[in-house]
């Protein structure tokens, strides 16, 4: 297998490049993330669609510092691919065969069709998604993929992208209603089937306007990734950001770099949200890269990891942890202890999977900082649960791991994230009984713990020494007074 895999994708408005380093069959993680902002489709709506000789250049010279890039990392397989712009233009070859001659690459055009599909693979691979519509937006098209019971069904591609628009009706100051006539144009072959409460939103106009909500909210986590929103209370703004003067955008939180695209993106956005239902937008900082990465690596998969398999934890494990058989033990006890106390103390048996998972990484900042590595780990989890799980689920799996020792969680540290956790006194019981975990695995032991809870006592019964679990056990802070015995078998 390639350790390391480059992906170049060459949009309408921008050409990206990320590597991603396996850690093992299914776990990888982002190495590089490498943008340009070349613009290939400038000046192509106005002119046949063919691609500009500036524009083009542009696009090459970006290409040959990506492969100096790649090439310096040691990556042993490049896929490359162009979307709107390239296979809209008839003077496409031209590029293509000029790259694939003087830089070597060979990079394949792929349609709509596929764009979507890439879309929605990294959607349910890479979120916590049931069923949704995917809206990718794009220089020069809009990509829709249908996901139902994590599957992509059906997918849709639209002429509609944040260049096209803007060249054809926003540069030439055409009244906004010309625009919106287009807009809803091209939405009428949208096929009826298209509908879902929530839809997840890829791409840097979707993202550019997650950024600006989270600002505004002062959301406690910077990742865009897997933010969500009620378009009950976010539509006006969208479409404030589609009808805002130039002037008036960074005043409402749109970042320098958008400024020229974001009005005929958030257009596009809200026409196509009114139209497929939604009520609900999860945002996506992956796409089409990670979903032809993902591809590549689930081929044999059916394009879907295992169940109940996340790459982020995957590739924590396989990076940080000194001990995965005792990982997976620490994640099966927290489990049995879970179970013991759910009922008796009114555990949504929700938090039972981020309990466990919160048991297995809880070391893994131990190779940094053995005093400190409660807090080495949680920041560990803070910044590197990248995928497939919401804000609140990541914030919670990383608070369990800081407090994992004696103590339960300082107001201090959930404060800012008061609106993304449990109630506290449910938090409690979720970090004590990952702390408790750690204490009966004291002697570092991967024996299987048998916990029930009865009469006030729970009791936990381990095939191995118990004495020192026992004294740690009487150091953890108790949400409750009850009490914990521990025994032999």
């Amino acid at each position: 297998m390639a350790k390391r895999t480059a992906v170049i994708d060459i949009g309408s408005n921008s050409a990206r490049m990320v590597v991603f380093e396996r850690t093992s069959r299914f776990g990888f993680y982002l190495l590089n993330e490498t943008r340009s902002r070349v613009r290939i489709s400038e000046g192509a709506y106005e002119h046949g669609g063919n691609l500009q000789e500036a524009a083009m250049q542009r696009a090459f010279a970006a290409l040959e510092e990506f492969l100096a890039i790649a090439k310096n990392l040691k990556t042993r397989k490049i896929l490359a691919i162009a979307t709107s712009a390239v296979r809209d233009a008839p003077n496409r070859n031209i590029f293509l065969k000029r790259v694939e001659k003087e830089l070597g690459l060979k990079i394949k055009v792929i349609d709509g069709d596929k764009e979507a599909w890439l879309g929605g693979t990294a959607a349910v691979n890479l979120l916590p998604v049931t069923d949704a519509v995917t809206v990718d937006i794009g220089g020069g098209s809009t990509d829709l993929a249908l996901i139902r019971n994590r599957e992509v069904v059906a997918t849709h591609s639209l002429k509609l992208g944040t260049v096209r628009l803007k060249e054809l009706f926003f540069d030439k100051k055409r009244p906004l209603e010309e625009a919106i006539a287009f807009v809803e144009e091209a939405l009428s072959s949208l096929p009826p089937e298209f509908l879902s409460a929530q839809a997840v939103g890829i791409g840097g106009t979707v993202r550019a306007i997650s950024k600006a909500i989270m600002q505004r909210h002062e959301h406690p986590v910077e990742r865009v990734h897997a933010f969500a929103y009620s378009l009950d209370e976010e539509k006006k703004f969208i479409d404030k950001v589609a009808r805002a003067s130039v002037m008036k955008l960074g005043k409402l939180g749109i970042k320098k770099e958008r400024i020229d695209t974001i009005r005929p993106g958030a257009l596009i956005f809200s026409m196509v949200l009114a139209r497929i239902g939604a009520t609900e937008v999860i945002t996506s900082g992956a796409g089409i890269r990670e979903g032809l990465f993902l591809s590549d690596l689930l081929r044999n998969q059916r394009g879907r990891f295992p169940a109940n398999f996340n790459p982020s934890v995957k590739s924590l494990q396989d990076r940080f942890c000194t001990d995965t058989k005792l990982a997976a033990a620490l994640g099966a006890t927290a489990g049995k202890i879970f179970d013991a106390l759910a009922k008796p103390f009114g555990l949504d048996p929700a938090y039972r999977p981020h309990v466990i998972t919160a048991a297995k990484l809880s070391r893994v900042g131990i190779r940094l900082n053995y005093y400190g590595y409660h807090r080495h780990s949680a920041c560990f989890l803070m910044n590197n649960l990248d995928y497939g799980f919401t804000h609140e689920e990541m914030i919670l799996i990383a608070t369990l791991v800081r407090f994992n020792k004696r103590r339960l969680p300082k107001t201090s540290f959930t404060r800012p994230y008061k609106a993304l956790l449990p109630k506290s006194g449910t938090l409690s019981w979720l970090s004590y009984i990952v702390s408790l975990a750690q204490a009966v695995h004291t002697l570092g032991d991967r024996g299987v713990v048998e916990c029930d809870f009865s009469g006030g006592v729970l009791t936990c019964r381990a095939p191995f020494g118990v004495m020192l679990a026992a004294q740690k056990i009487k150091e953890l802070e108790k949400p409750a007074p009850i009490a914990v015995k521990l025994e032999r078998i």
